[in-house]
């Protein structure tokens, strides 16, 4: 999809509407297109007790895993356990609303993979002791792609949430399950200092195997570019009010305002 056929006004409204994602929202979290084959439907939403279950299963095994090396410490240092993205995301109650710089779409896309597909890589979310990056579209960036895969805006001052993600959903469940583990970096704890300050272009590895690249362009007001695989389509950047999220644990994520594309659509 080149650039002549977009809509120049559009895109410069986007813009426009994309900034007032400083507006603060509680933490939440993550998570775009491989080629389109016949896939199995996205379940839909109301998931929310399986991954619940998910979380706490994790956080069992890992209490168990350290109970041992603890038994002679205090009794809170030995229960406390490293707070998951996973958790994060639930953390809002798992509701569509009308606040498009929030992330309920993500959620519900990390929902419906898991609930098709329990052995998926996106689980990786669910430890808490699992470094990770993860860069994280807001529901509006969702509304953006969904907009420019479709020709069909839900809304626009005010995200039809639900018909957003039916409409993301619609691109099955192997191709959601891409693009959220394109919007994870595995095994590193990157917090907005961080990505603020490395060279300019410096490559990331995401858990889909494929490349994005870090351009700040103004560290001291943490103002990042990601690079992604669409040469055509406005790469995301990193919501400043959106950064650090669940900050001092293994795993971290920052607000996003477009969606990463592992592919040139």
């Amino acid at each position: 999809m080149g650039v002549a056929d977009r809509t120049p006004v559009l895109r410069f409204l986007q813009s426009l509407i994309f900034l007032q994602s400083e507006v603060p929202v509680a933490p939440n979290l993550l998570s775009t297109g491989a080629p389109r084959t016949a896939q199995q439907e996205v379940p839909h939403v109301g998931l929310k007790q399986k991954l619940t279950g998910l979380v706490a299963a994790t956080g069992l095994l890992a209490g168990a895993a350290v109970a041992a090396p603890l038994a002679g410490a205090d009794e809170a240092t030995a229960t406390e356990a490293p707070t998951s993205l996973a958790e994060v995301l639930l953390s809002d109650g798992d509701t569509f609303d009308r606040n498009a710089y929030d992330f309920d779409i993500a959620t519900q896309a990390v929902l419906a993979v898991l609930e098709a597909k329990p052995d998926s890589p996106v689980g990786l979310l669910t430890d808490g002791n699992a470094a990770l990056t993860a860069f994280v579209p807001n529901d509006r960036a969702f509304w953006a792609l969904a907009g420019d895969l479709t020709g069909k805006y839900h809304g626009f001052f005010n995200v039809k949430e639900e018909k957003v993600f039916n409409a993301v959903a619609s691109l099955g469940i192997d191709t959601v399950e891409t693009v959220l583990l394109y919007h994870v970096v595995p095994g590193a704890t990157i917090d907005s200092d961080t990505a603020a300050n490395v060279p300019f272009n410096t490559p990331l590895t995401t858990a889909q195997g494929g490349e994005i690249q870090v351009k700040p362009f103004a560290p001291a007001w943490k103002w990042v570019i990601l690079g992604d695989q669409d040469p055509n389509d406005w790469d995301p950047f990193l919501v400043p009010s959106k950064l650090d999220i669940n900050k001092g644990n293994p795993q971290i994520a920052h607000g996003i305002a477009f969606v990463l594309r592992p592919a040139d659509l």
